[in-house]
């Protein structure tokens, strides 16, 4: 059954069907699922908002995936998705599927088939679930956004082919940029420091490269990083308080905005404490190993510990958060500043770096950063690295550069962890790991 464009009628979204009850719509969509029982015809209609059942006979219906238009009666049903059905009137095909799609977009699951998923993704991100985890990342981002220009930040946009790296080490992309080495950044670090003397309070969100060449769940070469840096602070404690305040605002913006996608994907939005616990580095090692009985080696803590950790807290606090602080100096990068004794002299073995873990997994690396020329110089020298590289970067702290800290939230790990999606990869439309460069 076709008919011309019903041009009288205006689109009507498949969420706002409980509104039209007994009147005439007009749907536009992708036919996404569809089965015929003894002539009488069922086919689900998926559009940005939702999905609605249509119901008619003597349909032709095209292959799932075709884009249509459906016309007809709105009719109370509760067994149709969101209790209301579409009895068809007319169906048009505005454009037709030429074959199948790989799978069966409905009956998808991430941990059916991983791999042909993500070859597939081109179609695969069409799936209810998938597109779901997406719409939560965007207002995750919005809110990160939103919540920052409210405390007085300025959205700044940095370079992603740069002459050398923010963090140094090995895990850098090199391009050849006109005959010149040059790199894809793994960082807008140094960029927003040089900013902060410019909006004193500066984000940024924007993609990042690491040549990292692991293969797990919870890695990623290409991930939109959500930078932040603000200046005139006292010390890291108020990095991680704007943190907190930030992640309160983005699980407000989540409930308001988000909850069917949550619902669908039956994951929950955690309550952000007033203040995160905090503990340093050397105790939380230490309750790991006391409590738990895994002993902690190198510098850090390893993914079972910070599951271990977490769980701690969540059992004992009631808290998915938890800020693990005050990191040793082989753990962090050149330009972290060190911690001060009592008497205001440094303690170069520790600096006021910290992490932020929630439910199992570090989400954020952050803390305040050296604003001090000659200090800055030192540590660039002692971590054996080229000052000449860094010039452009060192050459704003002659220049007053003011106490100052910030923070990286990676983007997809962070809607990972909030929706229960067990590989970071589902977490972004179209993920770069070490062995997939397309779609």
């Amino acid at each position: 059954m076709t008919t011309e464009p019903a041009v009288h009628l205006q689109r009507t979204l498949t969420r706002e069907l409980p509104g039209h009850e007994g009147q005439t719509v007009r749907l536009q969509g992708f036919l996404h699922a569809r089965r015929d029982l003894g002539g009488v015809q069922f086919l689900v209609l998926r559009d940005r908002s939702g999905v609605a059942q249509c119901v008619g006979s003597g349909l032709s219906l095209p292959l799932p995936e075709s884009s249509i238009e459906v016309v007809g009666k709105v009719k109370a049903h509760p067994k149709a998705p969101g209790g209301f059905e579409v009895q068809v009137e007319s169906l048009r095909v505005l454009t037709a599927a030429v074959e199948p799609p790989p799978v069966e977009i409905p009956k998808m699951e991430w941990n059916v088939n991983p791999e042909t998923m993500l070859d597939y993704r081109v179609v695969t991100v069409r799936g209810l679930k998938e597109r779901a985890a997406l719409k939560v990342q965007a207002e995750l981002v919005a809110a990160f956004r939103d919540h920052l220009t409210a405390e007085g930040f300025t959205e700044i946009s940095t370079p992603k082919i740069v002459s050398a790296g923010a963090e140094g080490g090995a895990n850098l992309f090199p391009i050849d940029y006109f005959g010149h080495p040059a790199y894809l950044a793994q960082s807008p670090q140094l960029y927003k420091q040089i900013m902060v003397g410019v909006f004193e309070r500066v984000f940024e969100v924007a993609p990042v490269y690491r040549a990292e060449e692991h293969a797990t769940s919870r890695h990623l070469n290409e991930y939109l990083s959500l930078d932040v840096e603000m200046g005139f602070i006292e010390s890291e404690e108020d990095v991680m308080d704007l943190e907190t305040r930030l992640l309160g605002a983005i699980m407000t913006r989540l409930r308001e905005r988000a909850q069917a996608e949550f619902q669908l994907l039956g994951a929950t939005i955690p309550d952000v404490p007033a203040r995160i616990p905090r503990i340093t580095l050397m105790d939380a090692r230490k309750l790991v190993t006391e409590k738990y009985g895994h002993p902690v080696g190198g510098k850090d803590l390893d993914p079972e510990a910070e599951r271990l950790l977490s769980q701690h807290y969540a059992e004992e606090e009631g808290t998915d958060f938890v800020f693990v602080t005050k990191y040793p100096r082989a753990a962090r990068p050149f330009y972290a500043h060190p911690e001060l004794n009592a008497d205001g002299t440094v303690n170069p073995e520790i600096t006021r770096g910290f992490d932020l873990l929630f439910r199992g997994i570090e989400i954020t690396s952050g803390g305040q950063r050296i604003h001090d020329h000659a200090m800055l110089m030192d540590s660039i020298a002692s971590y054996k690295l080229n000052p000449e590289s860094l010039t452009g970067y060192t050459e704003v702290f002659k220049y007053g550069m003011p106490p100052h800290g910030g923070f990286a939230i990676g983007a997809e790990r962070l809607t990972a962890k909030l929706l229960g999606i067990a590989n970071v990869r589902y977490a972004r439309a179209f993920p770069r790991d070490r062995h997939r460069l397309t779609p």
